[in-house]
């Protein structure tokens, strides 16, 4: 019994990240109705300018509160200085363009901080003001601060005038011009605010896997297979699929399948999701008139 609430505990930690990626992929899909590809490389490099602040002597926080602001104004700018003249492009010049802006972020990381594996320190003490051995000061840190983001954007999007423009240019464009939203406006605070909860992900996960070009390859399919399972077309769905993957992944790789094929089991759920229940587990099923 330890040992099973010990590997889910563990993985709602890991969970906590793939429920963060899960949802900044939602965010970006609703905007443009694709998934954005390179978020795991735009989370990977907020979080080198995070490490970079903190090797300069700048404290945990005040470096992690930078970071924010930086990559939330780099979501923005990307959004308006390449997808924009993109809007009526056809899919694949989109993806084309996400694949790209993930090799580039991967090779600029690289040239500027090398490929060597770094050591990303963790904000949280060595030890709990309890004992246990179900959950480590990491893993609970992770759980508390993506929880406390988690709820930050719900209470943003349910009762900030903001939130609500954003919601409405996201659920209905042609809609929301009509009432004077400016719908460019909103897509790129979406895609700044993706950004943001990209680089908490990042900045979480880090000390973990260690900091490297290409930490967030696995980490990021997690965040899709959890999109998948609980709704692209729902944010809460997509955060609740994101933990779901953590818990299952975990148990999977302890009792059934064995840590080699951890991967694999993720691939396997998004087949599985798109096969038998394309909407996801939250989402809604989306009728177009032909």
């Amino acid at each position: 019994m330890d040992l099973f609430l010990q590997q889910t505990l563990s993985g709602l930690a890991t969970g906590a990240i793939y429920a963060s990626l899960a949802l900044a992929v939602v965010m970006i899909y609703q905007a443009i109705d694709h998934f954005n590809f390179a978020q795991g490389e735009m989370a990977m490099f907020s979080t080198f300018i995070a490490w970079q602040m903190i090797d300069w002597g700048m404290p945990y926080w005040a470096a992690f509160a930078v970071c924010l602001f930086l990559s939330f104004i780099g979501g923005m700018a990307i959004e308006r200085i390449v997808f924009a003249p993109l809007h009526s492009a056809p899919v694949l010049s989109h993806i084309v363009v996400f694949i790209a802006l993930t090799l580039i972020f991967n090779a600029i990381a690289g040239f500027i901080w090398e490929f060597t594996i770094k050591e990303f320190p963790s904000p949280f003490p060595a030890k709990l003001p309890f004992e246990t051995n179900l959950i480590g000061p990491h893993e609970l840190g992770v759980v508390i601060v993506t929880l406390i983001m988690l709820g930050l954007i719900y209470a943003f999007f349910r009762y900030t005038p903001v939130g609500l423009a954003m919601r409405a240019a996201a659920a209905n464009p042609d809609s929301a011009l009509l009432v004077g939203v400016s719908v460019k406006k909103m897509l790129a605070l979406g895609w700044g605010l993706a950004a943001l909860v990209g680089a908490v992900a990042g900045m979480m996960i880090a000390p973990v896997v260690f900091l490297e070009p290409n930490m967030m390859l696995t980490v990021l399919l997690y965040g899709f297979a959890g999109a998948v399972v609980g709704g692209l077309t729902s944010p809460g769905g997509a955060v609740v699929g994101g933990f779901m993957m953590g818990v299952l992944e975990n148990l999977a790789g302890e009792y059934v399948i064995g840590s080699e094929l951890k991967l694999t089991f993720a691939l396997v759920v998004i087949v599985a999701v798109l096969l038998f229940k394309p909407s996801g587990l939250f989402g809604r099923t989306v009728v177009q008139r032909v």
